[in-house]
């Protein structure tokens, strides 16, 4: 009896083992080498951004731009390489030239005169009709 459970469980673990795939090696590229961008200019909600980087080997250089809430718009160019690390320069640029805007005093307002109000005048208070004595 304990010979035909060894027999059965030697059996299931060759099938089982011939269903399972064997797992794929992951290659690598030993020169890696891409590049990217996007840019997003959204008037309704005012974000403009973008981004942009090369790879070439070991070396990655890119730069990236994004509008701050001052109105300034932020650069950063920046490289990676194994001999000097990661490196970012940060700029600013104006959007535009600040113009103040005119001081305009508002307009004055026409004062409507309004029509007085009245309470109504109360109701005359009558006596009661009593007959006429002389109506038969």
């Amino acid at each position: 009896m304990d010979t035909k459970i060894v027999v059965f469980i030697c059996l299931m673990g060759a099938v089982t083992a011939s269903v399972v795939a064997p797992v794929p090696v992951a290659r690598l590229d030993p020169y890696p080498q891409y590049s990217y961008g996007y840019d997003v200019q959204d008037a309704l909600t005012g974000d403009y951004k973008g981004h942009q980087e090369h790879r070439n080997g070991d070396v990655v250089t890119g730069s990236y731009s994004v509008v701050d809430p001052d109105g300034t718009r932020r650069i950063v160019d920046y490289a990676a390489d194994p001999l000097n690390g990661f490196n970012a320069v940060v700029r600013r640029e104006p959007l535009v030239a600040r113009i103040p805007a005119p001081i305009v005093a508002p307009a004055p307002v026409p004062v409507v005169p309004r029509a007085p109000v009245f309470a109504p005048a109360p109701a005359p208070i009558l006596a009661p009709r009593l007959p006429s004595p002389y109506f038969f």
